[in-house]
């Protein structure tokens, strides 16, 4: 499982113009999921992304998470981050979870985290085509790969 953070003032996501959510304060992420992910991914990138200390405290030291914070999430899924590009120009996606799958874990990541923070979580659509706008804060992006755990 990899995760994209981005700490941000502001951010939305809009698929056509039916559908829009947005937050302010607080981290977006963008979720991919492989097909070798299992529920101990999602529970432990829930655990680290709650307690991930990316935001400033009194003394302007990142020194406070979600979790002390209250800010907001929001979660957007991303195959993409399971690109391979080893072989030619054109991306292979073969490591990317099948959908039936990839959606069940997304919606349990979603589930969790929500519980985890005690909050509603915001989303974009799984597997539609969005547009993500952001106000990236700082800026500060981290990456977090579950099988990696660096």
């Amino acid at each position: 499982m990899r995760v994209i953070i981005q700490r941000v003032k502001q951010a939305d996501v809009k698929v056509k113009p039916e559908y829009q959510a947005e937050i302010q304060q607080g981290l977006l992420l963008f979720l991919g999921i492989e097909d070798k992910d299992t529920q101990e991914d999602v529970d432990w990138v829930v655990r680290k992304i709650s307690r991930l200390r990316l935001f400033s405290d009194d003394a302007g030291k990142m020194n406070l998470s979600l979790l002390d914070t209250g800010f907001e999430a929001m979660v957007i899924s991303q195959f993409t981050l399971h690109a391979s590009i080893k072989k030619g120009n054109r991306p292979s996606f073969v490591r990317a979870a099948k959908p039936d799958f990839a959606e069940s874990l997304y919606s349990d990541f979603i589930q969790k985290l929500s519980k985890s923070l005690g909050q509603n979580i915001k989303t974009g659509i799984f597997g539609a085509n969005m547009e993500v706008s952001l106000l990236n804060d700082g800026p500060v992006t981290i990456f977090v790969d579950s099988k990696h755990k660096e």
